[in-house]
């Protein structure tokens, strides 16, 4: 009996435990330990929640990222529908540069791990997006970054609690099963994935991006009209134009191509060849129009008819007695007699010539996405929507941080309205580099870490700008929007150098980077002013410019050099920002490097000498660099030798005369004794002459076999 009764205990013991386990394991909310509250909770584990998580897992941060589906990178297992991305891989560029070869990696995400790149996962210049799927998730197992699945965050709200007298702030949330969750900090990287359905009569005839039929077969035949003119719909039109009678799309603003644009959102070429059979006259077209403004009716046999009503009071009144249930779809056919309309289109009180006159047979919505705003508790925690074509966004401030809910971030997709239809941050390609940016931004702020930064000797920084604007992927895809910032120090003999900072935040970057700034420059890459936009002619014969002095007239992405003395004030950031062709106030001085066809700024005199010449005005230096009897020379016969002189020769580093490079070679030996005379004559009749011009290049050179590398 009393054997029984502990087997009985031991097995009552083991089912509790066994419990226990299945729920630490598969019941959201169970976290290790019962550990509810994290420094930082970051939704969403899509590309944009992965990048954030690398960056706070590699800083031994505290943090949880919460993903509502069973897998990272959910997004993709359903989008795009035709399973093509359009952001590319390209495998091979001819360089071995990691930084260099991350400007055409659209996909991979910033990792030290060299076997995460997206050229290991697929060869295909656009790669399925099944092979995308494949490889967030070796980046998230890869690198170990801590994710709970299965878990929908919903009701977050911001929460005041009183310590002491101190008032501090952190945010609540609540999952599927309602598990609650804390944390300080958060960060929102759920993307823009919801449908855009607007409201608008008939809309229950048609059928959208996200459910339609990717079987061809089921257009064959048949009329379609899509709503619609972005990436999404023109996809949908290639998909399925083998199989149809006609295709006509239509859109409320003009087409945008993005060769056109430069803007990466815009029409891209891989989808655009309903534009071919447009324009060569085979049956398909495009429409300006607003959905808002139309109705779809449909007839008893099927078909799907579309009026625009003129007058706007009907129009008005047809939505209010449909949402009142005073009339059905059904009444409105029979007020508008659809089913005997066939080219007659009177009824609508519209032209009998009318462009949309014929019916058709299938209605595709394809009209993008956006932010769902429905995860905030709107009362304690009020996230407002950004303004015009921004209000798929959600409005933020140039720091990444909400308009309205301090504490409250986003990074990926979430933060597009900072640079929407100007550059790459709404792309995996650019929001990389943003993401690090708000990690570089949190950690001064949270943790006192300054932001990543070089200290160096003024003599390195020529080389630095060259070597930063030909390898740098960063600047190079959030053009216009992230830039290199210079902090000149110790009276202009040393700098510091920090990468990829939010250009729109230059008047805060103490409080930004915990570095002291006055005196800057500002590496910028930026295409030509008025070059880019709608029905702009990209490709007119002089479209590129090839001299340096004409580099400020330079139409593709070329570097701008900005020099303040001291930094913007907000009021003058906020003022620029009402130009939305300007990228930064007005400096001291500016300086634009002429655009390369290879995109190589390292031409010794169209590149590298100008930009020297610019750098040595705006700190008042000589920034080359001089042989050790050069030097000698100088420091006898001027009041101050050149930097670079300073820096080395009177510290007792030395670099040997050129002659000597030739073989220990002295110097009568290399020259002949004669023509050594000569040259140390001419050079002393030049001191004699011009004792104190310190930048004119053939007063120091001449004599000493350095007269050809004198600019270099």
């Amino acid at each position: 009996m009393v054997l029984v009764l502990y087997a009985n205990m031991y097995s009552f013991v083991f089912l509790q435990l066994l419990t226990l386990y299945v729920l630490s394991c598969s019941v959201p909310g169970f976290l290790a330990g019962n550990d509810n509250s994290k420094d930082y909770c970051i939704i969403g584990a899509g590309p944009g929640g992965l990048q954030m998580g690398y960056f706070l897992e590699r800083a031994k941060r505290d943090y949880v990222i919460f993903e509502r589906a069973n897998t990272s990178g959910a997004f993709f297992i359903r989008y795009p529908r035709h399973r093509k991305l359009i952001s590319i891989n390209k495998r091979h560029t001819g360089k071995t540069n990691k930084e260099f070869n991350l400007r055409h990696d659209w996909n991979s995400l910033l990792s030290d791990d060299e076997s995460l790149q997206m050229r290991h996962y697929s060869k295909e210049f656009f790669p399925p997006a099944d092979d995308y799927v494949r490889y967030l998730r070796d980046y998230a197992k890869n690198l170990e970054l801590n994710i709970q699945y299965n878990t929908n965050i919903g009701n977050i709200q911001r929460v005041a609690k009183e310590t002491d007298g101190n008032v501090t702030h952190h945010f609540t949330m609540d999952d599927q099963s309602g598990n609650g969750y804390t944390c300080r900090y958060l960060i929102i990287c759920t993307g823009i994935s919801t449908p855009n359905d607007p409201d608008f009569l008939g809309s229950e005839h048609t059928d959208s991006y996200d459910d339609m039929s990717l079987d061809t077969d089921d257009y064959e035949g048949q009329s379609v009209l899509i709503l619609g003119r972005g990436n999404s719909a023109f996809e949908t039109a290639d998909h399925i134009v083998g199989s149809t009678n006609l295709i006509h799309m239509i859109s409320r603003s003009r087409l945008r191509l993005a060769w056109e644009t430069h803007y990466v959102g815009d029409l891209r070429a891989i989808n655009n060849g309903l534009l071919d059979t447009y324009m060569l006259k085979s049956l398909d077209g495009q429409l300006e129009g607003d959905v808002a403004d139309m109705m779809i009716i449909k007839r008893s046999d099927g078909k799907l008819v579309l009026g625009v009503p003129f007058d706007r009071d009907a129009l008005s009144e047809l939505r209010r007695d449909l949402e009142n249930g005073n009339i059905s779809s059904v009444n409105i056919s029979e007020r508008f007699n659809v089913d005997e309309m066939t080219v007659d289109t009177l009824d609508f009180g519209l032209p009998d010539n009318f462009a949309l006159r014929d019916p058709y047979d299938r209605i595709i919505r394809c009209l993008g996405f956006k932010f769902d705003f429905d995860i905030f508790n709107s009362k304690s925690c009020n996230v407002t929507a950004g303004q015009g074509r921004k209000k798929k966004f959600p409005a933020i401030k140039a720091n990444y941080e909400s308009l309205k809910v301090p504490g409250l971030f986003f990074a990926g997709t979430n933060t597009h309205s900072l640079d929407f239809r100007k550059s790459a941050g709404g792309f995996i390609h650019g929001f990389r580099y943003t993401a690090r940016a708000l990690h570089n931004i949190l950690e001064w702020r949270n943790h006192k870490v300054p932001w990543p930064s070089v200290r160096q000797p003024i003599t390195e920084l020529l080389n630095h700008i060259i070597k930063r604007i030909n390898e740098a992927s960063g600047t190079y895809q959030m053009f216009g929007v992230l830039g290199d910032v210079i902090i000149l120090a110790n009276d202009d003999t040393e700098y510091i150098y920090l990468e990829e900072y939010p250009l729109k935040m230059l008047h805060a970057i103490p409080g930004i980077t915990g570095y002291s700034a006055n005196r800057i420059l500002v590496v910028s890459l930026e295409y030509g002013y008025d070059f880019s936009g709608p029905g702009k002619d990209v490709f007119r014969r002089n479209r590129a410019i090839g001299e340096p002095s004409e580099a400020h007239l330079s139409n593709f992405l070329h570097p701008v050099i900005y020099f303040y003395k001291e930094l913007p004030s907000i009021e003058a950031m906020r003022l620029i920002a009402k130009h939305p062709g300007a990228v930064l106030p007005e400096p001291v001085k500016v300086h634009h490097m002429v655009e390369d066809f290879l995109t190589d700024f390292s031409a010794p005199v169209s590149h590298v000498l100008v930009l020297r010449r610019f750098l040595e005005s705006c700190i008042e230096q000589d920034l080359r660099n001089f042989f050790d009897n050069q030097c000698f020379w100088m420091a006898l016969t001027h009041s101050s030798p050149p930097e670079s002189c300073k820096t080395f020769f009177l510290k007792g580093q030395r670099l040997p005369p050129y002659f000597e490079l030739q073989g220990s070679l002295t110097r009568e030996q290399y020259f002949g004794e004669e023509e050594t005379i000569k040259r140390e004559m001419e050079a002393q009749r030049h001191r004699e002459a011009d004792p104190i011009d310190e930048l004119k290049p053939d007063v120091r050179n001449v004599g000493f076999g350095f007269e050809e590398h004198s600019e270099l």
